[in-house]
């Protein structure tokens, strides 16, 4: 039940949110547009509820092709793919508003696990039952997991995290995830890759610690 309530939340803050911000986000793609050559909103193949891949949304904020050449999906501190214009926005998580508009079209929701790639860290085909229970529910701008690590979240863990979410997904939880998200943002905190996240399914179940509801890791 509350999923629906939950539904009905994302459509009218996402218009809101797109009518609000409408001048921040024109300010921003002319930035984009002049910063270097390519489009204004990058588009990428996710995979969102029940497996099914969509196009998510993001102001562009990497050279065009960055992400098949240097470290690939990993982006570090001083990452020359990168554009000026763009390490603001990564830094402020302004790249991440035109997903408002995947909000509004019901592939996204403000709260929920964020959507992983189509190929990292595995295709959908490698995930187990209990690993696929993370997408039972629409994916999110933010989520449990970027409030309890962000990016430093070794993978294996970070769907742990998820597939708790999932589970225990309510209003009062996802109020706190918001909240936390806001610190996160204007802290800047955990926004870096700083190794590469994956490691082999039986050595993460030996590191990593049951996801509880704390902040700390």
């Amino acid at each position: 039940m509350y999923e629906r309530l939950k539904r009905v939340l994302d459509v009218f803050a996402a218009l809101a949110a797109l009518v609000l911000l409408s001048p921040l986000l024109l300010v921003t793609a002319v930035f984009v547009r002049l910063s270097s050559k390519g489009p204004v909103i990058f588009k990428q193949e996710r995979i969102g509820k029940d497996g099914k891949v969509f196009e998510i949304y993001k102001f562009r904020s990497m050279r065009v092709g960055a992400e098949h050449t240097g470290s690939g999906v990993y982006s570090g501190k001083g990452d020359p793919r990168v554009t000026k214009v763009g390490r603001f926005l990564r830094a402020t998580s302004i790249d991440e508003l035109p997903q408002l508009v995947n909000i509004l079209k019901g592939e996204m929701s403000f709260i929920g696990p964020r959507p992983p790639l189509t190929y990292h860290p595995w295709p959908y085909s490698a995930y187990t039952p209990e690993q696929r229970r993370m997408f039972a529910v629409r994916p999110g701008m933010t989520g449990w997991a970027q409030v309890n690590g962000r990016k430093g979240v070794e993978w294996n863990h970070r769907i742990e995290l998820n597939v708790w979410y999932v589970e225990h997904m309510s209003l009062r939880l996802d109020i706190k995830i918001l909240f936390l998200t806001v610190l996160k943002v204007f802290s800047n905190a955990d926004n870096e890759n700083t190794a590469a996240t994956v490691q082999p399914a039986e050595t993460a179940a030996e590191t990593s610690a049951e996801p509880t509801e704390s902040v700390t890791k």
